[in-house]
């Protein structure tokens, strides 16, 4: 069977959390598809290392450090993106995760704070950050990651990082709402379990095991599977869709 193939030439993205996981997933994807990419990460080796495998390819892509939470830093990020590029198509905030698992009486207020701040806060800096942009292009696409975590309970699991995700797909449609009639369209997706670095450091063998039999495909989620996923939604095809989540979890939650 042929490769689905996008084509993002001329196109430029911005994507958080690209050091590791599904950000850095994304990036790839969307230099091999001809977009000029800036990675965006708090920890400049992983981000970096992102941007020199696409330079290296032959592609375009750059490092901008930055912690997502923090406002002035998200503004000199989305400032040198204007300032070096002039337009951005597509901003896909895959920033985010969890460290910890633990019940809600075991988490400490700092743990709570940093969760919500990367995972939530941070979409919304780096939204809000990017619309004067979207705005007199008259065009962009928002992709948010948010997580199987925010449509279910899930055990063990982080009470921080599953309030923060439904707050990102709550948001998603705010934006979606407020963004529609200047031509920008903004989604999610909400992938369940992924083999990213952060889940194989997180979560046992065992654990692992049990989610891929949960599934109705039999195994836990890769993260190209993810992938497609976020090219899809800044594609031409998906213009006609915003607001939504896309709950990408092999049949582990059907609502």
């Amino acid at each position: 069977m042929g490769k689905t193939r996008f084509d993002f030439a001329g196109q430029v993205v911005a994507i958080t959390g690209a050091g590791k996981g599904i950000g850095k997933g994304a990036a790839l994807a969307f230099a091999e598809a001809g977009a000029r990419i800036f990675t965006i990460d708090h920890t400049p080796v992983t981000g970096e290392t992102t941007a020199k495998t696409i330079r290296d390819a032959g592609g375009q892509a750059a490092f901008i450090v930055c912690d997502v939470s923090d406002a002035g830093s998200v503004s000199a990020a989305f400032q040198r993106i204007e300032r070096e590029a002039g337009r951005l198509d597509a901003l896909v905030n895959s920033a985010g995760g969890f460290s910890k698992q633990m019940a809600t009486d075991e988490t400490p207020e700092d743990e709570w704070d940093r969760v919500i701040d990367v995972n939530l806060k941070g979409v919304f800096l780096c939204a809000r950050a990017a619309i004067p942009l979207f705005k007199r292009q008259r065009s962009g696409r928002i992709i948010n990651l948010g997580s199987m975590a925010g449509l279910t309970t899930m055990a063990p699991a982080s009470p921080p990082h599953a309030a923060a995700k439904a707050g990102v797909h709550a948001l998603t449609r705010v934006l979606a709402f407020e963004l529609g009639t200047h031509g920008v369209t903004v989604n999610t997706v909400a992938p369940g379990t992924t083999a990213s670095e952060r889940v194989v450091a997180l979560r046992s063998p065992e654990q692992r095991d049990a989610i891929g039999k949960a599934t109705l495909v039999g195994r836990i989620a890769e993260v190209s599977d993810m992938v497609g996923w976020v090219l899809f939604l800044a594609a031409p095809e998906a213009s006609y869709l915003t607001g939504q989540t896309l709950a990408v979890n092999g049949g582990r939650l059907m609502v």
